[in-house]
């Protein structure tokens, strides 16, 4: 295995994005290795009738296209999450989108759903080594779409056969207009919908897919209230909070800390908690 330790200020004479790309195709070329070790059995899980051999995932983000769902399960994740995919190929905003905040330990990014589309990602998936692990799938809407939800039905209907569990994601900061779709009218609706797609993909008897919702981390108390509500009376399986923050938390110290975008990394670590306790409090657990 290639170790991070040699491989970081390498990557750090390149631009965020690159850098990215970088290690995008070296996991392609199988040069990262793999982990030997087995994981130790106490950190299995057995949530949604699926098994996970431990509860460290990757998040959707880093691999969007579904290029190396394998080479990172391979790696020792206990899942890995590839997206967000969008029905058709779109290009994001414009560079530069991602930022090193090094000195907070944190990233800014403004990718606005770059994506190679449905056709590629969906390939990808059929083509994957399945007794390698648990892969979920992302999906989001197009920037130009007005009825997102047709989106989300489109991305769910073509993933729900190749992936373990899907994941609608209504809360990037950097798609115009998405996050309004937490509130409490627009996410029943598209709810609704989503559940709706999801069933028309019942065949042979096969279980479907667990359904998620991602969803972020500037939410306000009546609105977490709101969608814990929306989100049991759907049915849908699990929530995933949070997403990146739109919130600038005093003391970064980066140059970096005023550029436009979703910020992570440990200075989002309290404001997620935050918002993941009201969540637990609201749904009692249940999800």
């Amino acid at each position: 295995m290639f170790s991070y330790r040699y491989a970081r200020p390498i990557l750090h004479l390149f631009s965020p994005e690159i850098a990215h790309r970088l290690a995008i195709v070296a996991l392609r070329l199988g040069m990262a290795g793999r982990i030997a070790a087995a994981t130790d059995p106490v950190l299995r899980s057995r949530v949604w009738e699926i098994d996970f051999p431990n509860p460290v995932g990757l998040a959707a983000g880093f691999d969007k296209d579904a290029e190396v769902t394998d080479a990172m399960l391979a790696l020792g994740f206990g899942f890995v999450e590839a997206g967000t995919v969008t029905p058709r190929a779109q290009p994001g905003n414009a560079r530069p989108r991602l930022f090193r905040l090094e000195e907070d330990r944190a990233v800014i990014n403004r990718f606005g759903f770059n994506s190679r589309g449905l056709a590629p990602f969906v390939a990808r998936l059929r083509r994957r080594n399945q007794s390698l692990g648990i892969v979920g799938a992302n999906v989001g809407k197009n920037k130009e779409t007005e009825d997102a939800a047709a989106d989300y039905e489109i991305g769910i209907e073509a993933v729900c056969a190749y992936a373990d569990y899907l994941v609608c994601n209504v809360s990037s900061p950097n798609t115009p207009g998405l996050r309004g779709l937490q509130a409490r009218d627009a996410i029943e609706k598209l709810l609704r919908r989503v559940v709706a797609a999801r069933a028309r993909c019942a065949s042979d008897g096969k279980p479907l897919p667990p359904l998620l919702v991602k969803v972020g981390p500037d939410l306000t108390d009546d609105e977490v209230r709101d969608i814990a509500q929306v989100v049991l009376a759907a049915g849908i399986d699990g929530l995933i909070v949070g997403n990146t923050t739109l919130d600038r938390p005093a003391g970064l110290q980066s140059r970096f800390r005023n550029e436009m975008g979703g910020l992570s990394g440990r200075p989002l670590l309290a404001h997620a908690n935050a918002c993941l306790s009201a969540m637990y409090r609201y749904t009692q657990g249940r999800i």
